[in-house]
């Protein structure tokens, strides 16, 4: 898909300690819904296979701060093989535009043992994008990254706050289904990831709430951190 047809929205990242972390959430927790596919206040886990190309760029895009990149990753809910959804990440500055299409549990298999043709047909342009990037650009899966999502939801300006924890890297596969996955925690455990994402503008509550002047915001990657762990282990 041509970039003037893609529908941005703004994304604003911070990391938080453990004392910011509990203030914050019990703030928002009392004026914000849950996203309804939470289970419990604690979200749900989401679990992500990413591709990149031969020369890595997807990783040395974003390290060196290249203004418009994009990532796929195959994601995945609560371990679940009900829902494999194939997304496109695309970043322009602080803007980002998130596409998707669904895919079979048989499809996903073909993909992981290097039949991409499973793809061949379809004619949605992900997908065929995709295909294209796996058949001729030589993509490959590089990394799973896991970690629990607490999302909660703002409707006037399509706000979502989420805190991300336990961001975990897999060190010994690239299945997202392996039951004999080992995974290496990537942040301290007091740390959290805050999300804050929106359409025009981040309405006037909810900036009072969050004060985001008072934070730093940071250029974090859960990919890039991934990666950079599972490069470790192989030294």
């Amino acid at each position: 898909m041509d970039i003037a047809q893609k529908v941005f929205r703004h994304e604003f990242k911070y990391y938080l300690n453990a004392l910011e972390y509990v203030a914050l959430q019990k703030k928002i927790a009392s004026f914000l819904p849950l996203d309804s596919h939470s289970f419990d206040e604690e979200g749900y886990l989401i679990s992500s296979l990413y591709f990149d190309g031969i020369h890595q760029h997807s990783l040395y895009d974003k390290n060196n701060g290249v203004l418009n990149r994009e990532k796929y990753r195959i994601r995945i809910y609560n371990g679940s093989d009900q829902k494999i959804t194939l997304e496109r990440k695309s970043k322009n500055g602080d803007f980002i535009c998130k596409e998707n299409a669904p895919l079979s549990k048989r499809e996903y298999e073909a993909i992981l043992n290097g039949h991409p043709e499973v793809l061949a047909d379809k004619e949605d342009v992900l997908l065929k994008d995709f295909y294209a990037a796996l058949m001729y650009r030589n993509f490959q899966p590089v990394v799973i990254v896991s970690y629990t999502r607490e999302p909660y939801v703002y409707e006037p300006g399509n706000v979502r706050i989420t805190f991300d924890k336990k961001l975990n890297a897999a060190v010994n596969t690239i299945d997202l289904f392996d039951e004999h996955m080992i995974s290496q925690e990537v942040l301290l455990p007091e740390q959290v990831i805050m999300e804050v994402k929106f359409d025009h503008f981040l309405p006037d509550s909810i900036r009072q709430l969050l004060q985001p002047e008072r934070m730093l915001r940071s250029a974090i990657s859960k990919y890039v951190l991934c990666r950079e762990a599972t490069f470790q282990n192989f030294k």
